[in-house]
């Protein structure tokens, strides 16, 4: 619990208190659970204070020194913290409802589990802060600095981000429903400023643009990668695979689906991301199943990716191919008598009309 001496020597004002610090700079003050509602604390001396689970509702701390203090579960509800210096303290299930933290120094603070409902947090320096769970929605964060900040599962719900500094943070599973995103910047202090409007996909486009290797792999999934539908009964994979392996020969990257196999995932969706990746689509509809439903989710939207149908002599084209037969980049039906016949003629009958539909449409063949 709080240490009655230290309270009484704060009650008497921050001077007073200020004073008594510099003298006993080696004790670390107990205020602890400490009932400071409303008190002024205008540039208070806390550094290394315990005050978790102290009242400071209402309470003035600006320009305070809460320097690695300890604020866990205390109520700062609609205190004011402007240009406080609270780098590396705890504010774990803190409640700082409508705080003000304007130009406040909160660098390797940490609030996991804060509440910052509506809190005023712009200019503040949050670098390297942890705010995993945090609930900020409703928060002006106009220009605050996250630099290397931890943002998982944080709720940013309607808050305000415009113009934040973001480099290197780390956002997982953030809620930004209704938040302003707008020139958010993704680049350090030395490097010619790039600017975002969507937190999400910030630290994605920075790893982009400087690592050598991710942008080789973007490279190959959109000039090389192709997808490969159909069954997987036996006979049918072995065909797929077949083409996988003749693929490979001409230096693509080929995606295969398992339709089958059970997945969380809608089918749908998952096919389409894959086939928005790919170069083009080889289809086989030999004895379909869930191909036709693919197909018809995919052609219509991609345009810029043609679809190479392939079907075995002796079979019938299931009934919406004539639909699909209108679009320009779904080519005419390859048939093929089997499986030798099929690997034979994949570059002449399947891989190269692709790749002049490809070149037709304008978008680069290889």
């Amino acid at each position: 619990m709080v240490d009655p001496a230290h309270l009484a020597i704060l009650k008497q004002g921050v001077w007073g208190w200020n004073s008594w610090r510099k003298r006993n700079a080696e004790i670390k003050p107990d205020l602890h659970g400490a009932d400071l509602t409303g008190m002024n604390l205008m540039q208070a001396n806390l550094r290394h204070a315990d005050l978790s689970g102290a009242r400071l509702i209402g309470a003035n701390l600006h320009k305070a020194d809460l320097y690695k203090a300890s604020l866990g579960s205390a109520s700062l509800y609609h205190a004011n913290l402007s240009h406080a210096e609270a780098g590396g303290s705890h504010f774990n299930l803190a409640n700082l409802e409508g705080a003000n933290l304007s130009d406040a120094t909160l660098s390797h603070a940490t609030l996991t589990r804060a509440n910052l409902r509506g809190a005023r947090l712009n200019r503040a320096n949050l670098s390297q802060a942890i705010l995993t769970r945090a609930d900020l929605s409703g928060a002006n964060l106009t220009e605050a600095k996250l630099v290397e900040a931890m943002l998982c599962s944080t709720n940013l719900t309607g808050a305000n981000l415009t113009r934040c500094e973001v480099y290197g943070v780390a956002a997982w599973n953030t809620m930004l429903d209704g938040a302003k995103q707008e020139d958010i910047v993704i680049t350090p202090w030395n490097e010619p400023t790039i600017t975002v409007d969507n937190l999400e996909i910030a630290q994605f486009i920075y790893v982009l643009l400087h690592n050598d290797r991710i942008r080789s792999v973007i490279d190959t999934i959109t000039t090389k990668a192709v997808l490969i539908l159909g069954r997987f009964t036996n006979e049918r994979k072995a065909v797929l695979d077949a083409i996988r392996q003749e693929l490979r020969k001409y230096d693509f990257v080929p995606i295969v689906f398992d339709f089958d196999k059970p997945t969380e995932r809608n089918f749908t969706e998952t096919v389409t991301t894959l086939a928005r990746m790919s170069k083009f689509i080889i289809a086989d509809v030999t004895d379909p199943r869930s191909v036709p439903h693919e197909l018809a989710s995919i052609v219509p939207t991609l345009p810029s990716v043609p679809v190479q149908p392939i079907i075995q002599r002796g079979q019938e084209p299931f009934a919406m191919m004539i639909d699909l037969a209108r679009y320009d980049w779904f080519l005419p039906c390859h048939t093929y008598q089997n499986l030798d016949e099929l690997i034979v003629t994949l570059d002449a009958n399947v891989i190269k009309p692709a790749l002049a539909s490809l070149k037709k449409s304008g978008k680069k063949a290889g």
